[in-house]
C-alpha cells in the first residue's frame, strides 16, 4: 500500500514538473530568434510576412543547419506566413487571398517555394504537402552576409515588389505581382455605396482614376456623370470633357470644357492652362492664358500666363516684363518663386521647358 502511495506520489509530482516545464513555452519571454513583421503595399494590396530571425552564430547554415533536400520553415519557431489582402500572381500563377504558411525546400541550384493552407503549425515538423496551395522554383543568389535572417521587399512597382529571403551569404527571391486595376476597380464599387458616394470628389475620382490608368472608359463617363448630378463643377466637367476625349466623341468633349471654363474662376482657368503646358498641349494652354488675361487683366497670375505666351514667341522682353507685373501683385508665398522667374527670362531662358 504504502509503494503504490509512493509510485502516485511520483506520478504527480512528473505530472506537475512536465506542467510547469510546459508552462515556460507559453510565458512571453525573449527568444533567440526574435519576431519580426514586414509588410509591404502594392497598388491596394498589403502583403504581410511575419516571421522569427535565426542568427548565424559561427554555424554553418545551407546543407548542415539547413538541410537541402528537405522541407524548412522558412524562419524560426512556429510558422512563417505571409498575407495577401488581394488576390495574387507568384512568380506569374495565381495564388488567392489569404494567410498561408510560408515553406521552403532549399538546394544548391534550386529552391522549392511552398504557400501552404496551415499557417498555425510549428515549424514544418507537420507540414502536408496536400496543403499546398502552391508551389514555384526559384534560384538562390549570392549575397553579403546576414548574421540574422532578414525578407525584404526589392524593386518595388506600381504592381508588383519582389520578396527577397536573405539570411549567411545566400538571397532567394521571389516576384509578387498585382493587377492592381482589378483590384482598384472592385473597390471603387465597394466605396461608392458608401459615404462617398453622395460627395462630387468620390465620383470624380473615381473617374479620374479609370482615365490615367486606361481603365473603363464608359465606367469613367458614368462616375463623371454621377459626380456632376451630386454637384456640377468646374473640376467634373473638366474630367468628362477629358473622358469623352479619350473616348472619341470631341463635340461633347468640347461642350463640357466650354462650359467648365465659363464656370471657372481666374486662378482655376490658370491652373488648368498649366497643366495642359504639362501634358504637353501647349497651344491650348497659350489659348486660355490669353483668354484668362483678356477677362482678367488684374489678377497678377494672368501676367504670369502672358509672360509664357511670350516666351513662346522668344519675346523674351515683353516676357520679363509681364513676369514683374506678376511679381508686384504675387502673394509673399509665391514672390521667391515668381523673381526667378524674372531672373530666367531676363537671362533669356525657356521658362516653358
Amino acid at each position: 500500500m504504502q509503494r503504490v502511495r509512493g509510485v502516485m506520489l511520483l506520478g504527480v509530482l512528473l505530472s506537475c514538473a512536465m506542467a510547469a516545464h510546459a508552462q515556460s513555452f507559453v510565458l512571453d519571454l525573449p527568444l533567440p530568434s526574435q519576431r519580426a513583421e514586414i509588410v509591404q503595399r502594392v497598388g491596394l494590396t498589403d502583403i504581410t510576412i511575419s516571421y522569427h530571425r535565426p542568427l548565424v552564430n559561427n554555424r554553418k547554415v545551407w546543407g548542415t543547419l539547413v538541410p537541402y533536400g528537405q522541407v524548412w520553415r522558412a524562419g524560426a519557431n512556429e510558422n512563417t506566413t505571409i498575407q495577401f489582402t488581394d488576390p495574387v500572381m507568384i512568380e506569374g500563377k495565381a495564388l488567392d487571398r489569404g494567410t498561408y504558411g510560408l515553406h521552403m525546400i532549399p538546394d544548391q541550384q534550386q529552391w522549392t517555394i511552398i504557400f501552404s493552407k496551415n499557417s498555425t503549425s510549428w515549424g514544418s515538423f507537420t507540414y502536408d504537402q496536400a496543403e499546398d496551395a502552391l508551389r514555384v522554383t526559384v534560384k538562390p543568389q549570392a549575397a553579403d552576409f546576414h548574421e540574422a535572417l532578414t525578407y525584404d521587399f526589392d524593386n518595388p512597382t506600381a504592381d508588383s515588389s519582389t520578396v527577397t529571403l536573405r539570411w549567411e551569404k545566400v538571397a532567394v527571391p521571389f516576384k509578387v505581382s498585382v493587377n492592381v486595376n482589378e483590384v482598384v476597380a472592385q473597390s471603387l464599387h465597394k466605396q461608392l455605396r458608401g459615404l462617398s458616394q453622395y460627395t462630387w470628389e468620390g465620383w470624380d475620382d473615381a473617374a479620374n482614376y479609370l482615365l490615367t490608368n486606361k481603365g473603363d472608359l464608359n465606367e469613367a463617363l458614368k462616375d463623371s456623370n454621377q459626380s456632376i448630378q451630386v454637384e456640377e463643377r468646374f473640376d467634373n466637367l473638366v474630367t468628362k470633357s477629358k473622358v469623352l476625349t479619350a473616348l472619341g466623341q470631341t463635340d461633347q468633349a468640347k461642350a463640357s470644357l466650354d462650359k467648365a471654363l465659363a464656370m471657372a474662376t481666374p486662378i482655376q482657368v490658370h491652373i488648368y492652362a498649366r497643366q495642359l503646358q504639362a501634358e504637353k498641349h501647349p497651344e491650348q494652354a497659350y489659348a486660355i492664358f490669353r483668354s484668362n488675361a483678356q477677362k482678367h487683366p488684374d489678377q497678377w497670375f494672368v501676367h504670369s500666363g502672358l509672360a509664357r505666351v511670350y516666351c513662346s514667341q522668344g519675346d523674351y522682353d515683353n516676357a520679363a516684363k509681364e513676369m514683374k507685373l506678376a511679381l508686384a501683385g504675387a502673394p509673399d508665398q509665391q514672390k521667391a518663386y515668381v523673381a526667378n522667374l524674372v531672373k530666367r527670362l531676363e537671362a533669356k531662358d525657356d521658362i516653358n521647358n
